[in-house]
C-alpha cells in the first residue's frame, strides 16, 4: 500500500485564467503530448467532485476547460439517483403488507444528507423524493434542502407522497456535517439516528442515506437491531456484506470504471494518443469499455460511469468492491507507455468510499498503466491542507484533483503556472 501524506500548512491561492481547448473525445482531436514545459499545459483530471457552484450547481467551465488535456471523471449522478429512489420504492412495494411497523398508516423515512451543496448529494436527495412522491418543486427542480424534522407533515420543503397505495412521509433529514466542518460524516449520522430513534423511533420504517458510510453508521447504531431496512450509496464492501444482515441495498458507482478512467485519461494524454484509447476504442492490450459502462459528455469534457443497483438479489457479485474491471485489466507495454509521475489527491483521508474502494482501485490501475502516483490525503475541511503538497508541480507529469468543495478549482489551477 502506498503511503498517504497528511498535510497541515496553509497556503493562499488565487484564481488563474487559463486557455481552454476544444476537441472531441469521439474524433480523437484532443491529443496529449510531452509534458515537458509549462505546468498549465500538463494533463489534468478532476474526479469525484465536479467543478461547480455549490449553491446553484452551475458547472465551472473555466476549470473543466483549463487546458486541452483537462477532463472530469465521475459517475452519472442523475441516473444513480433515479436508481436509488427506485430501489427504495421497489422495496416498499414488495413489502407493503409489513413495511408500516407501527400500523399508523404512514411509511416514515429518515434521510441522511451528506453535503447539501454537493451536486451528487443534491441529485440523490431529489431522486429519493421523486421516487417516493415527497418532493416539492422549487425554481423548476425538486427542493433538496434538509427539512430538520417533519413528523407532523407540516414542513413545506417536502410533502406526503404515495407508493403502492401507502402514504409516505419524510420524518427527518439533515446535512451530516461535524463540528470541524467535515461533511458526509458517519459519526454525525450515527448521532442523528440516535436522536431520531429516541424521538420517534417506532414511526421510522425506512432509513435512507446518500452514502454507505453514513448508512452503515445508522445501520449499526440502530436500524440493524430494529430490523429497519437501510439504503445507501457507493456499494462499499461492508455495506454490500451487510445486505445479508438486513441492509436494504446500495448503489454501485461502478468505482472500478471510474478509477480506471481517472488514470486512463491521463495516460492517453501523456502518450499523445487518441483520448478514447482503451476506453471507447481497444488499445493494443485489448482494454476497452462499452456504452453500458460509461458515457461521455463532450460539451463538459466529462466521463461518467453508469451506476448499478445492489440488492439482496445480486449483492454476492459485489462483495469485493476493490476488484478491477476485467475488460480493462491488461497491463500496458512500458516501452510504448513509459512510467510517468502523477500527483493525485483525495479530499479526506477519512472518506469511506474514497479510502476503502476508490484508492485501492487506483493503486491497482496505476501499476497496469505504468503510472507512478503520489497519493495525497486531505482533512476534508480545507483546500489549503491539500494544496500545500503541490508546492513543486514541475516534479509531476500530470495531475488528478479531488477538491474538498466543488467551488474551489481555482485554488489548484492557480498553482499550475
Amino acid at each position: 500500500m502506498k503511503n498517504i501524506f497528511k498535510v497541515t500548512a496553509v497556503i493562499a491561492a488565487s484564481a488563474l485564467l487559463a486557455a481552454c481547448g476544444g476537441g472531441s473525445a469521439d474524433t480523437g482531436s484532443d491529443k496529449g503530448g510531452s509534458t515537458g514545459g509549462k505546468n498549465a499545459e500538463k494533463p489534468l483530471v478532476w474526479f469525484n467532485r465536479q467543478p461547480s457552484n455549490s449553491s446553484t450547481g452551475e458547472l465551472d467551465m473555466q476549470a473543466l476547460k483549463f487546458n486541452d488535456k483537462t477532463y472530469y471523471v465521475g459517475f452519472d449522478a442523475t441516473q444513480g439517483a433515479e436508481l436509488q429512489g427506485k430501489m427504495v420504492a421497489d422495496y416498499i412495494t414488495a413489502n407493503k403488507d409489513k413495511i408500516d411497523r407501527n400500523g399508523d398508516g404512514t411509511v416514515g423515512y429518515v434521510l441522511a444528507i451528506g453535503d447539501v451543496g454537493h451536486n451528487d448529494s443534491i441529485a440523490r436527495t431529489r431522486g429519493v423524493r421523486k421516487a417516493l412522491g415527497t418532493g416539492v418543486e422549487n425554481a423548476g427542480s425538486i427542493d433538496s434542502a434538509a427539512v430538520g424534522t417533519n413528523v407532523d407533515g407540516s414542513q413545506k420543503i417536502v410533502k406526503d407522497g404515495e407508493v403502492a397505495g401507502l402514504k409516505v412521509r419524510e420524518l427527518a433529514s439533515q446535512e451530516m456535517k461535524n463540528s470541524a466542518g467535515a461533511t458526509w460524516d458517519a459519526a454525525t449520522a450515527g448521532n442523528a439516528i440516535a436522536t431520531w430513534s429516541a424521538s420517534f423511533g417506532d414511526q421510522i420504517d425506512v432509513v435512507i442515506s446518500n452514502n454507505d458510510g453514513m448508512g452503515m453508521a445508522m445501520f449499526n447504531g440502530w436500524s440493524k437491531a430494529e430490523k429497519v431496512p437501510t439504503f445507501g450509496y457507493d456499494a462499499n464492501s461492508d455495506a454490500v456484506a451487510a445486505i445479508a444482515e438486513g441492509y436494504g441495498g446500495t448503489i454501485s458507482q461502478h468505482a472500478d470504471v471510474q478509477a480506471y478512467l481517472t488514470l486512463r485519461v491521463l495516460r492517453n494524454a501523456l502518450d499523445g494518443v487518441d483520448i478514447d484509447t482503451g476506453i471507447a476504442k481497444a488499445d493494443a492490450a485489448g482494454n476497452v469499455l462499452t456504452d453500458k459502462d460509461y458515457k461521455y459528455d463532450e460539451q463538459t469534457r466529462s466521463y461518467y460511469a453508469l451506476n448499478l443497483a445492489v440488492t439482496a438479489d445480486n449483492y454476492k457479485d459485489f462483495l469485493d468492491s476493490t476488484v478491477i474491471y476485467e475488460p480493462v485489466s491488461k497491463k500496458l507495454d512500458a516501452a510504448k507507455s513509459p512510467e510517468k509521475k502523477v500527483w493525485l489527491n483525495i479530499y479526506n483521508s477519512a472518506d469511506n468510499f474514497l479510502g476503502s474502494t476508490y484508492q485501492p482501485l487506483l493503486e491497482k490501475y496505476d501499476d497496469l498503466l505504468n503510472l507512478k502516483v503520489e497519493y495525497i490525503a486531505g482533512d476534508g475541511q480545507t483546500e489549503s491542507n491539500i494544496t500545500n503538497r503541490l508546492g513543486n508541480p514541475g516534479a509531476y507529469d500530470a495531475f488528478a484533483i479531488n477538491m474538498v468543495k466543488t467551488d474551489n478549482a481555482a485554488s489548484y489551477t492557480a498553482l499550475l503556472k
